[in-house]
């Protein structure tokens, strides 16, 4: 329901931003703001309240704390004269000020500064400050839907003991700062859960917090029951999937599924399965998932890339991963946009990366079909010198800001050094908070520099024709783009390759490339330059008309 807003800086007060900003976000939620200015007397206030008939009294002081008390004494004396108690008063100041507002019991609410801006939209929305779990939506999409344009923020957090990291989701729930806390397991606990007999326990808390039997998962999540209410998820097993993921459903009621298309098998050697067989076990993962209405993220593109793939590889897989949640009847995708990787890549290359995903990714868009944008900054950018880390995390979440993002995956800033302590989560979002903070609302749009445009037509161009190539390859499958023979085959001849891969006997290996002005581009070792797609796929192909010629005679 749309309310009227009347405000003032009170007193002497100069400082009129913070209730610029607050009308500002007022409108955007459709109601009528009408602002005084600065340095208004208390008298005046009170002489216009007839002529606006506000719901809403918004006043701001940001001057020394005692010089505030003469003033909200006697707007208190005027409001009890007029009897003007109806209206709801709210103050705005910095933190000392605020103390001395919370004197004044006609003040409905006080901001302090240290409310973000999800707070304050939340506020606009008719709820109250800090307010019960019933305010928190238990769902992802619930939470992205009350929030958005302002992100929902993510952050994975698993110590080596189970005791810290129960502690630890209590801090960090109770901080208000974080929507969906990830929960990190070991590796044990994705590979060994239901065959503990398997485990070397040697590695326990390799990796991330070592969970045991199902409680342990339900004492986390009775833990993030406190704050703002956090959502829970945690990544899927690569063995006994199925078996992993209702655990996890039933368990911290798992936020979406995060599921491998191509990995957690043989090719990274995280399970010892196939590469078909568990593209099939994933592919029913994302079918099972989508019975149960939960979201699905693949875990896809950027695995490519962090081994360096070229782009074009990045931005297929991407778009495969996709396809095939779809394929699967996944209705609520969340696609997961991993800035940085490689992380020698240019800004602004990087982004128009990022932008032919999306605009491949959301040509997939339909009735039964819609895709979440989540960023993150990349796993291998951020320097060990975590003074020089906080500063790339701030610069990298600018920049994933373009992309109007539903989801922040926030990296900690200690990621090249240890893995985060609640503390630092908290530290970690709150510099990415500050950074979402600047951009809502005038943020050059760096999606539409001439460069940006040029590589993402490029990137388009080129992944069409890889994606036409698998196609025309396989035109005896009924969905090549969907089919796990397929997909483990072109892994194998090296049409979807990564240098990293070299020796492995599930992969091709051979791909070279190089990074050349901020691209990672395909590099030929026979000719000695960098190579299109088509050229690319014709030496594959060439070379294996050559090994058939000499295995034939």
């Amino acid at each position: 329901m749309m309310k009227k807003y009347l405000g003032a800086a009170i007193g002497n007060c100069v400082h009129v931003g913070g209730i610029v900003n607050f009308f500002r976000l007022a409108e955007n939620e459709g109601h009528k703001t009408y602002f005084m200015g600065a340095a208004v007397g208390i008298d005046r206030l009170i002489e216009k309240i007839p002529e606006i008939n506000p719901d809403v009294v918004a006043i701001g002081y940001r001057l020394t704390p005692k010089n505030v008390v003469p003033l909200l004494d006697r707007l208190e004396l005027l409001i009890n004269e007029k009897g003007l108690r109806n209206i709801k008063w709210i103050f705005g100041g910095t933190k000392p000020v605020a103390d001395k507002a919370k004197n004044y019991s006609f003040f409905s609410t006080i901001f302090d500064g240290t409310e973000d801006i999800d707070d304050v939209i939340d506020f606009l929305r008719g709820k109250h400050l800090k307010e019960v779990e019933t305010s928190y939506s238990s769902n992802i999409i619930g939470r992205i839907k009350s929030k958005y344009p302002y992100p929902v923020l993510r952050h994975i957090f698993g110590l080596p003991s189970l005791e810290d990291t129960i502690e630890g989701v209590k801090t960090i729930a109770e901080s208000r700062v974080l929507d969906v806390i990830s929960i990190g397991p070991d590796q044990n606990t994705q590979q060994f859960f239901f065959n503990r007999e398997k485990m070397n326990h040697e590695l326990d808390g390799a990796g991330g917090v070592p969970l045991r039997k199902k409680d342990d998962f339900r004492e986390l999540f009775n833990a993030s029951r406190r704050g703002n209410y956090p959502l829970l998820r945690c990544y899927s097993g690569t063995s006994e999937t199925f078996k992993f993921a209702e655990m996890l459903k039933n368990t911290i009621n798992n936020a979406w599924c995060a599921v491998p298309l191509c990995w957690y098998n043989v090719l990274d050697g995280r399970g010892t399965r196939p590469v078909h067989e568990s593209i099939a076990e994933g592919q029913k993962l994302m079918k099972l998932h989508a019975k149960w209405d939960i979201p699905i993220e693949v875990n896809e593109a950027h695995h490519w890339s962090l081994r360096d793939a070229h782009d074009t590889i990045g931005v297929v897989m991407a778009f495969l991963a996709a396809y095939n949640a779809k394929a699967m009847g996944v209705k609520e995708y969340i696609a997961q946009y991993m800035f940085n990787v490689p992380p020698a890549l240019h800004h602004k290359m990087d982004l128009a990366k990022m932008l032919a995903k999306v605009e491949l990714i959301e040509s997939l868009e339909d009735d039964d079909f819609k895709a979440y944008r989540q960023v993150r900054t990349g796993l291998a950018s951020l320097s060990a010198d975590l003074d020089v880390a906080k500063g790339q995390l701030a610069s990298s979440t600018y920049m994933m800001m373009a992309l109007k993002p539903h989801i922040v995956h926030v990296v900690g800033f200690s990621e090249a050094d240890h893995a985060a302590t609640a503390e630092e989560v908290i530290e970690s979002t709150k510099i990415v908070r500050g950074v979402i903070r600047s951009t809502l609302d005038g943020m050059p749009d760096m999606c539409k520099d001439g460069e940006v445009r040029e590589r993402k037509n490029e990137l388009l161009s080129e992944a069409k024709y890889l994606l036409d190539t698998i196609k025309e390859l396989y035109q005896d499958s009924k969905n090549p783009w969907s089919d796990p023979k397929v997909l483990e085959d072109i892994i194998k001849r090296g049409i979807i390759d990564a240098p990293h891969l070299v020796n492995n006997p599930s992969a091709k290996g051979t791909l070279e490339t190089r990074i050349i002005d901020g691209k990672c581009l395909a590099y030929s070792k026979v000719t000695n330059k960098v190579i299109t797609e088509k050229e690319r796929i014709r030496e594959i192909l060439d070379a294996e008309k050559k090994t058939f010629a000499v295995s034939s005679l």
